[in-house]
């Protein structure tokens, strides 16, 4: 009797051990025959779930942001207000720092040899920001896109300070900054709206 494959579980194993080999050489230097060989599958079986190296790194990166959100999210439960989910993701993205290290510099790594154009045109990018632009206005109650890709932009900045050694930097300290800021510009917006 055939061994039966689930294929969409397999892929998704073959995902999953791909983060550390991208992370270690960086995309531009890995091979897909360099990551069939660390896999211990054959080229023709990468090649089957990854038609190239590209769309292999374009759905680590989607698997990725769906593990990012679940784990945020378990993280946040209980949380209650705006300040106390900016400060616990604070303590989470510094738990975490040498994973998203990795990442921003994978990314950078991988930006740096696509032609902007097509990045922009690229339906997974346009995806996971939807996806994560999306989960910060579920997490944090916030309709204002501008204040929601101001989070993403801080967040990217603290990792890539981070990235760059800066031990001035400590991320728990600038999601406190932020987490009182954010409050106080909330609570005047709303003295705005609730006055007109």
């Amino acid at each position: 009797m055939p061994k039966i494959v689930d294929h969409d579980l397999y892929r998704k194993e073959l995902l999953s051990k791909c983060f550390d080999l991208f992370a270690q050489k960086g995309y531009s230097a890995i091979t897909m025959r360099q990551i069939a060989k660390a896999l211990s599958v054959s080229t023709g079986t990468l090649y089957h779930y990854f038609p190239s190296k590209q769309v292999l790194f374009e759905q680590l990166v989607e698997e990725g942001c769906e593990q990012d959100l679940l784990m945020a999210k378990a993280e946040l439960e209980g949380t209650q207000t705006l300040q106390e989910r900016l400060e616990t993701l604070g303590f989470f993205l510094e738990k975490n720092e040498e994973y998203y290290i990795k990442w921003i510099s994978l990314q950078i790594d991988f930006f740096q040899h696509q032609d902007s154009k097509d990045i922009q045109n690229t339906v997974v990018f346009r995806r996971i920001n939807q996806r994560y632009e999306q989960a910060v206005n579920d997490i944090f109650c916030i309709q204002d896109p501008g204040l929601t890709w101001f989070i993403f932009s801080f967040i990217d900045g603290l990792i890539v300070e981070r990235l760059m050694n800066n031990k001035a930097v400590s991320i728990t300290e600038q999601f406190y900054l932020l987490s009182k800021m954010l409050t106080a510009y909330l609570e005047k917006e709303s003295k705005k709206t609730h006055k007109a």
